[in-house]
């Protein structure tokens, strides 16, 4: 076991923390008003009903305060941001590795994705700032009829369904964020699967923010038709720079009767990014919803994906991991809503809080009234390896119906001396005891990711950890 620990050499954050010269064909001037969000639907030549909501959801946005309940946000100032940087020209996402610009070819290259796409998954979709700059699916899912591209796109070629499920399951009004994304959202990843079609092998998308300065939007639309399954996977870095960035996604699932949906995504934006997401998923009888939810990087992370249980038997999953060091808030969690009967929900959230950063869990259970026969565990561990970091736990049950059967369990743990006295007299040094010990308190999490994803959040780690000790 020792041999395979000293094998892992400390990753270069440079592998992430690169840039290139700021040069794009459309960017919008800073700061947010009307005139900037119709700018955006101009140049995307978006139908009418697309404009008109984002003018609703800037209204919105404006109106509404910024949330005071979690991380201080008020030193985000809203016009200091850039909110459309595209170094393509709009439209021009394109089909083949080689007919990207070298610099950005070049990025994606040192973050590994041709080399995912050619090994691993079914298609891949990459985001550069604002603009979609890459996609493809592989050919035999394309005959199934799935359908993986941008939105962007997805609003022109496939109105019918894109105008049935966008802004239903989280409607522009839900929160400042969300209407914020509503106005100004850009790229993302859109997937159909049709009835009954397993997609078997993972899709891929990646969010890389270059510039600084510039807040990332993306809107993703995930629909699993009945008896359809789905695994989608995203990745997430930038790099770091002394003034902030803003990160502000909205993602939809769907999964109808019988379907089954898993979304992962392991993030690593660096430390000056604020990471302000709204993700949520509907679940009709019968389906089940898996959430595999890494939060890595950022300044502050308010990240608590949710599955509404809607129809009878319905299954929520979620698996929430938040890694927090020096400088870096994590407020996630998750959230399980009941509405229908016999529906089961499991919750596991892991957080490791060192070198005074901070982890919160922040998650909701309710069971309506009329949902009997609902089960539900929620459990949270969390891990401080030194004195300096701090962990917080803030559950809210709200259950209607006597009876459903629930559970929740709250651990907070340290490193005992004895574990690594022990590593160290196996010939580990204190850094790769301390190291070993933390990936065994993430192993549930860590299983469940594909083999490059969990070599990667190995790396991540041991990078943090190199000088934390000694």
């Amino acid at each position: 076991m020792a041999q395979a620990v000293t094998e892992f050499q400390p990753l270069d954050y440079t592998r992430y923390d690169f840039k290139n010269p700021e040069t794009y064909k459309v960017r919008t001037a800073k700061g947010l008003s009307r005139e900037i969000v119709e700018q955006i639907s101009k140049l995307k030549n978006e139908p009418q009903w697309m404009l008109e909501y984002r003018l609703r959801a800037y209204e919105n946005f404006v109106d509404k305060p910024i949330p005071d309940w979690g991380p201080d946000l008020s030193d985000i100032d809203f016009d200091a941001y850039t909110y459309y940087a595209n170094p393509l020209a709009e439209g021009d996402t394109k089909k083949s590795w080689d007919d990207l610009p070298a610099d950005i070819k070049n990025t994606f290259d040192k973050l590994g994705i041709p080399k995912a796409e050619r090994e691993f998954f079914g298609g891949v979709g990459a985001q550069y700032d604002s603009g979609t700059v890459y996609h493809k699916i592989r050919e035999d899912l394309q005959k199934k009829g799935v359908i993986f591209t941008d939105t962007d796109t997805a609003v022109k070629e496939y109105p019918e369904i894109v105008q049935k499920y966008f802004g239903k399951i989280v409607p522009f009004n839900d929160n400042k964020f969300s209407a914020l994304n509503s106005a100004v959202w850009s790229g993302g990843s859109f997937v159909y699967v049709p009835p009954g079609v397993d997609a078997g092998i993972p899709l891929q998308a990646y969010f890389r923010i270059n510039a600084k300065n510039v807040g990332q939007f993306e809107r993703t639309l995930i629909i699993a038709d009945r008896g359809a399954k789905v695994h989608y996977i995203e990745g997430c870095t930038a790099p770091v720079y002394s003034t902030d960035s803003l990160h502000a996604a909205v993602v939809e699932v769907i999964a109808e009767p019988y379907a089954k949906v898993r979304y992962t995504t392991v993030q690593n934006w660096s430390k000056n990014v604020y990471n302000l997401v709204t993700k949520r998923a509907w679940a009709e009888e019968g389906a089940l919803v898996e959430w595999v939810d890494g939060n890595m990087g950022s300044k502050v992370t308010m990240k608590y994906p949710s599955v509404f249980l809607r129809g009878r038997g319905a299954r929520a999953d979620i698996l929430s991991v938040a890694f927090a060091s020096q400088g870096q808030i994590i407020d996630s969690g998750a959230k399980a809503v009941h509405l229908a009967p016999d529906t089961s929900s499991k919750i596991i959230s892991k957080s490791i809080a060192i070198r005074g950063g901070q982890t919160s869990y922040r998650g909701l259970l309710r069971v309506a009234k009329g949902a009997s026969g609902v089960k539900s565990a929620v459990r949270c561990d969390a891990l401080l390896p030194d004195e300096l970091g701090r962990s917080d736990t803030y559950p809210y049950n709200e259950i209607h119906e006597e009876d459903a059967t629930t559970t929740h369990e709250a651990v907070v743990g340290k490193i005992g001396e004895e574990q690594i006295f022990y590593l160290m007299s196996r010939g580990l040094s204190e850094n790769d005891a301390i190291h070993l010990i933390l990936m065994g308190f993430l192993a549930e999490f860590a299983k469940e990711l594909p083999m490059d994803y969990a070599l990667e959040l190995n790396r991540l780690i041991q990078l943090e950890m190199t000088g934390a000790v000694g």
